[in-house]
């Protein structure tokens, strides 16, 4: 085919996707974020006919790297499959991949593939052990007990256009502030966990600088010790550190001007 994918790409989605060549592929950096802040790739290859876009096994590979085992629970499996029927992907060799893209087709293959990405490596998630739900819901509790004003899982637009899931948005007469809730059950998914919430924090940096008095802040559920003084230094770049086990100190916070 002698239409460079390139050129497609620069054409149709602009600056926010970056091509350029590299050995058999063309590679293409994307706007789409792993849960740990890396940045999604995806390469394109040429035949006589059409277009092969693929992640070359990055999403599954991530994944795999997550799980202690090494291998899938059936609910991501199910998950996996329902996230490929969706957006029209296939499953090769461990890759994602869109084969038989025209031209016309390219510039929506590369998003349709860029979103089953993000997808499948949230499917992280799903592993995480039930401690992050009862700790939230005990955070709800004591935040109604103390009669602080706030709203659970609320949604926000980040810079790169990504939805992120806040568990806690809070409203003082002082001040407002939006809580992330950190919990795991283990040292290796404890790195994991900040990496994400930090990312998080990033991508809304704009939303704080826009929103006069907004506050971010990282509750760490500290009543197991499997956080490493490196997370609370990597979080506390981005947002103000509270402990779950000092809770009088996380609400009093909450009302400081």
């Amino acid at each position: 085919m002698s239409v460079n994918p390139c050129d497609v790409l620069n054409e149709r989605l602009g600056a926010m996707f970056e091509c350029r060549p590299q050995k058999d592929y063309f590679r293409v950096r994307t706007p789409f974020w792993y849960p740990d802040g890396g940045v999604v790739d995806l390469f394109v290859k040429t035949d006589p006919q059409h277009f092969l876009v693929t992640d070359l096994g990055e999403a599954l590979g991530w994944l795999k790297l997550q799980s202690m085992s090494g291998k899938r629970s059936p609910k991501q499996q199910k998950l996996l499959q329902d996230v490929c029927l969706t957006l029209g992907v296939q499953l090769y060799k461990g890759q994602l991949v869109i084969q038989g893209a025209d031209p016309a087709e390219l510039a929506t293959a590369i998003t349709r593939l860029g979103q089953a990405a993000v997808r499948v490596t949230d499917l992280w998630f799903t592993t995480r052990t039930r401690s992050v739900e009862s700790v939230t819901d005990e955070v709800d509790d004591y935040l109604q007990e103390q009669h602080v004003e706030h709203d659970k899982a609320v949604k926000f637009a980040g810079r790169s256009g990504r939805a992120w899931t806040i568990d806690f948005q809070t409203r003082t007469t002082a001040s407002s502030a939006l809580v992330c809730v950190l919990a795991s059950g283990s040292r290796p998914g404890a790195r994991r966990v900040t990496e994400h919430v930090v990312a998080g924090w990033h991508d809304l940096t704009a939303l704080r600088a826009s929103t006069q008095g907004l506050r971010f802040i990282s509750l760490f559920d500290d009543t197991t010790d499997v956080w490493g003084e490196e997370d609370f230094r990597l979080a506390e770049s981005l947002s103000d550190i509270a402990r779950w086990s000092r809770p009088d100190e996380f609400v009093a916070s909450l009302k400081a001007a």
